[in-house]
């Protein structure tokens, strides 16, 4: 059980960080310091867009138009970390042998 939930763990490490690698892609895009004509940069920027796309479509249901800033990645941010503190606390439990 303790490999699963440090599996889970790595898993959202590595979505934390796309997300914040997608983040700032896209302000280097919109403030134009690089140039989505190239096809590395516009590939990149498309995949990041597909692996995070399923993460922020249920929470952009939810969440008010905030006038062209889309809050989605701060919330998705938000309840990896609220996974992790729980899956911590499950870990902590577990290696002190006491019951979940």
């Amino acid at each position: 059980m303790l490999t699963l939930i440090q599996i889970l763990q790595v898993i959202f490490q590595v979505v934390r960080w796309v997300i914040l690698i997608q983040f700032v892609l896209s302000l280097l895009i919109v403030f134009n310091i690089i140039n989505t004509s190239s096809p590395f940069i516009r590939s990149l920027h498309d995949g990041l867009d597909r692996l995070t796309e399923p993460l922020y479509r249920p929470i952009r249901r939810f969440l008010p138009n905030g006038s062209g800033i889309d809050f989605a990645p701060m919330v998705v941010l938000l309840l990896l970390v609220i996974f992790n503190i729980i899956l911590n606390n499950i870990a902590t439990s577990i290696v002190a042998g006491g019951a979940l």
